[in-house]
C-alpha cells in the first residue's frame, strides 16, 4: 500500500522529523498538534482554553488538507499536563465534534513540546 504525505501551511510546520499527516489508503494518521500559531510557530497566549482552541484549529487544517474534516475522525488522543482541566477540554471539543463522537483516550503527561499544556492527535477515515 502506498502512503501519501499531507502538508499544509494552514497548520504549523512539523517541529521534528515527522509529517503533519500520512494517508494510507482511506486512513489518515494526523500527527499531534499543539497550540502553535501557524504563521509564527510560537505558542499562543491566553492560557489553556486558547491552547485547546488553537490545537483543534491546527488539527482541523491538517484534516482538511488531507481531503476530509474533523467529522471524519474515528479516534482522538488528548494529552493534558493537568487532568483537572479535562472538563474544559471536553467543553471546547464539543465546538469541533458532534455526535456520534470519535473514540478517544485522554492521557495526563508531565510535559509537552514548547511548554504546551494540551496536544491532540487523530485517526481519520475517508470514504
Amino acid at each position: 500500500m502506498s502512503k501519501q504525505i499531507v502538508s499544509t501551511n494552514a497548520a504549523p510546520a512539523a517541529i521534528g522529523p515527522y509529517s503533519q499527516a500520512v494517508r494510507a489508503g482511506d486512513t489518515v494518521y494526523l500527527s499531534g498538534q499543539i497550540a502553535l500559531d501557524p504563521d509564527s510557530g510560537v505558542l499562543v497566549d491566553g492560557g489553556f482554553e486558547a491552547q485547546v482552541v488553537r490545537a483543534l484549529e491546527n488539527l482541523k487544517a491538517v484534516a482538511e488538507a488531507a481531503g476530509g474534516s474533523l467529522s471524519d475522525c474515528v479516534k482522538l488522543t488528548l494529552y493534558l499536563t493537568d487532568l483537572d482541566r479535562f472538563p474544559v477540554a471536553n467543553e471546547l471539543m464539543q465546538r469541533y465534534f458532534a455526535q456520534p463522537y470519535p473514540a478517544r483516550a485522554t492521557i495526563g503527561v508531565s510535559s509537552l513540546p514548547r511548554g504546551a499544556e494540551f496536544e491532540v492527535e487523530a485517526v481519520m477515515v475517508l470514504s
